[in-house]
């Protein structure tokens, strides 16, 4: 029996198993949270559902990595978990005309593509092969499930298992690979009841799409942590209609969990450095503050001034201390110059 095997498994029908395995069918199973037709916009809001502002960042970025490949005929955007296609709808309707003719736009997502959703979207459940363009996936690894790992009394790392109805209980001890990733990428000490979650599926999953990025850039958005600063008692959490709940494993709600981007970054091995930095650093970069207008323009032109106005708080907001603008950024240029550099 492997690690893996005795960290996820339910001991009877119903019964408890890791964190891993019950997320994987309460998010992405037949009856899973993300097969939901209100989506996952009907729950929580991430900075695409927060203003317009941030595809047409997007959009910029697109434009950056067009010009860095030397504007080819065809221009791969791909969206990574989708959601029902707001992201890309939005950076194809900022994109000068003569650039959105070249881009081939993919959504990517396990649920239905959506009924009004733009015909030139290509909605598939994986990314293309080999891209020449843009990868973002927005707010994705927090939800690529992952174990959760508690120290027990005795000052050994455990599986942390749970019950269909949320209700958890010390599974066996954490080895191998997870074990391998905890001493590296978040050393538990031997505090009872410090927790981790066990970030090793997302490194993996992210340096299998970033890989398929020919030429161009992989872009991953998300909550994140780095090592030396992890919260000691994890971040496991559910949302459910635009709270913060109990997670809970029945399909009923969002389960999420902060990701270990620097241990993302080391996974992919690809030659090409990658670089992390806030959103509010990336945004910035790309020419998006929350700066006011003048009050000149309020007299010169009052409608513009209010437009300006109302702009620059959604741009707060994304850019915003304590909030959205604290998510990480990880970027990684494949035959490119850094277009955020």
């Amino acid at each position: 029996m492997t690690q893996e095997t005795r960290g996820q498994r339910r001991e009877a029908p119903g019964g408890p198993r890791g964190w891993r395995a019950a997320a994987e069918e309460a998010l992405y199973g037949p009856a899973g949270f993300y097969r939901r037709p209100e989506g996952p916009g009907g729950h929580f809001r991430t900075s695409v559902h927060a203003s317009r502002l941030f595809a047409g960042a997007v959009a910029e970025l697109l434009q950056r990595v067009d010009t860095a490949l030397g504007r080819p005929g065809a221009l791969d955007f791909v969206d990574m978990a989708a959601g029902r296609g707001e992201l890309v709808t939005g950076v194809l309707a900022a994109l000068p005309r003569e650039v959105a003719a070249r881009v081939r736009p993919y959504a990517v997502e396990i649920a239905g593509r959506p009924a009004d959703l733009d015909e030139r979207v290509v909605w598939r459940d994986e990314p293309p092969a080999r891209i020449t363009g843009l990868l973002f996936a927005n707010e994705w690894l927090d939800n690529v499930p992952v174990d959760v790992a508690e120290t027990d009394p005795a000052g050994v790392p455990r599986y942390v298992l749970v019950g269909d109805d949320g209700t958890e209980r010390p599974g066996g001890p954490v080895t191998g690979a997870d074990a391998d990733w905890l001493a590296r990428w978040w050393p538990l000490g031997t505090e009872e009841g410090a927790r981790a979650e066990i970030g090793l599926p997302r490194d993996r999953a992210w340096a299998e799409v970033a890989g398929r990025v020919a030429r161009g850039l992989a872009v991953a958005v998300d909550y994140a942590h780095t090592v030396g600063a992890r919260p000691p008692f994890g971040t496991l959490t559910g949302f459910r209609a635009g709270r913060e709940t109990a997670p809970v494993p029945d399909g009923s709600c969002d389960i999420t969990a902060h990701v270990a981007l620097d241990a993302c970054a080391a996974a992919d091995r690809h030659p090409a450095p990658a670089r992390l930095l806030t959103q509010r650093a990336a945004l910035d970069a790309l020419g998006l503050t929350g700066a006011r207008p003048p009050l000149t323009l309020a007299s010169t032109d009052p409608a513009a001034y209010v437009r300006a106005l109302a702009s620059a708080g959604e741009a707060a907001e994304l850019t915003a201390r304590g909030g959205l603008g604290d998510f990480g950024w990880l970027l990684r240029a494949v035959d490119i110059a850094d277009p955020l550099a």
